[in-house]
């Protein structure tokens, strides 16, 4: 792998029964880059997260990544025990030997430093969310992993929360891996986008993907008109390909 490259997916494959959840699917994950997955449901985007994470084995294929490489990840859906007494600072340590000020500025750069004492049970979705995702952080991860972390939570807390994931990219300098229904909001933080259905239907820049037939196919015209409001910051444009296709005439 170069330098900048951190993961790299070759022809990934995967089946349960005879059911083809995976079909040969390859991308590269770059360092310090917000990589969105996109597809509909069914399409096998948690299972690719986590082969991602090595939760899950059996493939076909290979992923290439340093064996050093640190990750922190959020799953789609977490259950707590209600019955448990558990504080939010506990929680954060019981997969990463933290020191408390560690746990204090992970809980602090998701603005829910004032939960740390409080039970878990007690939190609201976003909450929780945001308390999740301060525990992704712990260990300087290189690489953070998040399926849907936005479901169960309003549009303004969403918003809120891809803000965050933006910001904690710049400020960790680590890349990201998100999994997402939401394109149209995740659009100004996203840097590559792999549009999943079993296959990789098309990947490259956000307003390359939207336009791609691929992915109106499976989202509509609807869907690509919403996220006319993205503006990617130069002044050139991209083909279906991702490819620089000329200059804008605005």
């Amino acid at each position: 792998m170069t330098a900048e490259s951190l993961l790299r997916a070759h022809d990934v494959s995967y089946a349960v029964g005879g059911r083809v959840i995976l079909d040969h699917v390859s991308f590269e994950l770059r360092a310090a880059q917000i990589t969105t997955i996109i597809g509909p449901n069914g399409a096998g985007k948690s299972t690719l997260v986590n082969i991602v994470t090595g939760l899950v084995s059996g493939y076909d294929g290979r992923i290439e990544r340093p064996a050093d490489l640190r990750i922190g990840y959020l799953p789609q859906k977490v259950y707590v025990n209600t019955l448990m007494p558990l504080t939010v600072e506990r929680l954060l340590q019981l997969t990463h030997a933290a020191s408390k000020d560690e746990i204090d500025d992970a809980l602090a750069q998701t603005g829910v430093g004032y939960l740390r004492g409080r039970q878990v049970r007690s939190l609201s979705e976003g909450e929780l969310k945001r308390v999740l995702l301060a525990r992704t952080t712990l260990g300087k991860p290189d690489l953070i992993v998040l399926d849907e972390p936005t479901s169960g939570v309003d549009i303004t807390g969403e918003i809120r929360m891809y803000e965050l994931i933006g910001e904690l990219r710049s400020r960790l300098q680590c890349a990201v891996l998100l999994v997402s229904h939401d394109l149209h909001l995740v659009m100004s933080q996203t840097d590559q986008v792999l549009c999943l259905n079993q296959h990789l239907c098309c990947s490259g820049l956000p307003e390359s993907v939207s336009q791609h037939p691929e992915y109106l196919a499976l989202f509509g015209q609807q869907a690509a008109d919403s996220i006319a409001i993205y503006t990617h910051h130069h002044d050139h444009v991209h083909d279906v390909s991702g490819e620089h296709a000329g200059h804008r005439h605005d």
